[in-house]
């Protein structure tokens, strides 16, 4: 048997908990991010609802997988533990949303909140039975800031956003500016007015338009707060991202707000195999490689690849003239409609477009789910227009790919602002109303569309600039993973952090047989 000075000697790894949110773009990251952590020697769980357990599966198993990580031993596990989705009143097996349409309405996603808050007793039940060294959870979980602290164990904070975007929306938190920018009789002119966010590195202007209103959306900005509380009260938080992406708003987070942070990706990068991760199950095969065969015939830099993510919904009017403005534009394009999106092509194809699609040779649509890490880092691409969510940004930053933007909602917009003002990694479609998946949009027209296309992926100064610049910040975000580089090493100076919190008189692991 082992004595417990050996045991000290050679303590047990790390264990890590993660609680990620009920979204896609919440739980992938996560994965990627329990992957790294793996890699380097960290044992990792990540706690979510059965559904979610399903979604992350295939991420996990890749995680996993010793190829995985370059290395001819296998890592640590990343396992799942799996607790009930809460009763809150949602259809059985609707965990997720990416569930959601229009047709729920708001109700639906409040209770998806309610759930959230209704996790603290299956959490409390395994830090009392696991003792983790360290708790990574959704910034949606506040509660967990007050609960990981009583079982003594620090709290990482992770929301999935930008460090630039999370310092506008820190500024917007502490100063409200939209107050000092609304007349007397909420004049709608309002809505085209700038207000500039106080205090930043470079100057941030967006129309009132573009931001969420307190006075419009209270109970979200209460909620807002909240989690801005707890996030001040953890440990730190980790993000996905690396230094060289945002120095100046890293710098800004850690000096001016005095927040903690680590910064560990691109973490979709922890993925050596790419045909993998392009590849989830066996089902969607024939969608991975009809796309893909249809992309090799096409030349270098020619495709623009359209995807709004799995939570943005188009009303048929905006389906009509996106479909318009990819004709417009002369490009060849890889377009990804929503699983949610009515099949009826009637409600919204312009005429001659079901002409277009059946030749084959302009586009090629793909419902549903989209082989997206393999569409980004195909040579044919040379665009890609996205709804400016960050996992996808990210990727399109480690893939070398510049960007239309089209933001909708939460953090798109202050993500809009760093492509494409202070990265300059994009251009603008001019989006100017801030709405969630479930409300009405303001309809772009499909000249305008196809102008921005045509900006971003002409022959003229503006598209070379852009193009150059993608490709600098893909080679810098490949270098920050590797050995040596900001993100490897933040990763290991987190871990060190850690392990420094077990107290030296501290058993933090049971007695252990000798095999």
């Amino acid at each position: 048997m082992a004595t417990r000075d050996e045991q000290r000697q050679h303590p047990l790894p790390l264990h890590i908990l993660f609680l990620p949110f009920f979204a896609p773009g919440h739980l992938i990251p996560v994965v990627d991010m329990a992957a790294i952590f793996s890699a380097r020697g960290a044992r990792c769980t990540i706690l979510t609802t059965p559904v979610n357990a399903d979604i992350i599966r295939p991420a996990v198993d890749r995680a996993n997988d010793s190829n995985c990580h370059g290395t001819d031993s296998p890592s640590p596990a990343v396992d799942v533990s799996v607790v009930p989705f809460p009763d809150v009143g949602l259809p059985p097996g609707m965990e997720n949303l990416m569930s959601l349409t229009p047709a729920h309405g708001a109700e639906y996603p409040l209770k998806f909140i309610q759930a959230a808050q209704l996790l603290r007793e299956p959490f409390d039940r395994f830090m009392a039975a696991n003792r983790p060294d360290a708790v990574v959870s959704d910034s949606f979980f506040s509660w967990s800031a007050d609960a990981a602290a009583e079982h003594g164990v620090p709290r990482l904070v992770f929301l999935g956003s930008s460090v630039f975007a999370r310092c506008c929306s820190e500024t917007m938190l502490r100063n409200n500016p939209l107050e000092t920018t609304t007349s007397p009789d909420d004049d709608p002119a309002d809505d085209a007015r700038l207000v500039s966010l106080p205090g930043l590195p470079h100057r941030v202007q967006l129309r009132r338009s573009q931001m969420m209103d307190p006075r419009k959306r209270p109970a979200m900005w209460a909620f807002h707060k909240d989690n801005d509380a707890a996030d001040q009260r953890s440990f730190g938080e980790v993000f996905n991202g690396f230094h060289e992406l945002e120095p100046d708003y890293v710098e800004h987070f850690r000096t001016t707000l005095r927040r903690r942070a680590w910064l560990l990706g691109p973490v979709a990068l922890a993925s050596k195999d790419m045909a993998k991760r392009g590849r989830p199950d066996n089902t969607k095969a024939h969608v991975t490689e009809g796309c893909l065969r249809w992309m090799d015939a096409k030349p270098a830099g020619s495709v623009a690849y359209v995807s709004f993510g799995t939570f943005t919904s188009f009303s048929p009017a905006e389906l009509r003239e996106l479909a318009r403005g990819l004709d417009l534009s002369g490009k060849d394009f890889v377009w990804v409609i929503s699983s949610g999106t009515g099949t009826d092509g009637s409600e919204w194809m312009p005429e001659g477009f079901a002409e277009l699609m059946a030749r084959g040779d302009r586009g090629f649509i793909i419902r549903g789910w989209a082989p997206q890490t393999l569409i980004l880092n195909h040579p044919a691409l040379g665009g890609f227009m996205t709804h400016c969510g960050w996992n996808s940004a990210l990727e399109a930053v480690s893939a070398g790919v510049p960007m239309v933007t089209w933001p909708r909602y939460a953090d798109q917009f202050y993500n809009e602002k760093l492509i494409v003002e202070v990265l300059k990694v994009g251009v603008s479609i001019g989006a100017r109303d801030y709405a969630s998946p479930l409300e009405g949009h303001e309809v772009i027209g499909g000249e305008v569309i196809a102008g921005s296309i045509g900006r971003l992926m002409g022959s003229g100064e503006e598209g070379d600039a852009v193009r150059k610049k993608a490709k600098d910040l893909s080679v810098k975000a490949r270098s920050a993973m590797e050995k040596g580089g900001s993100s490897y090493g933040d990763v290991g100076r987190l871990m060190d952090e850690l392990m420094a919190r077990r107290s030296p008189g501290e058993d933090t692991t049971p007695l252990i047989l000798q095999k």
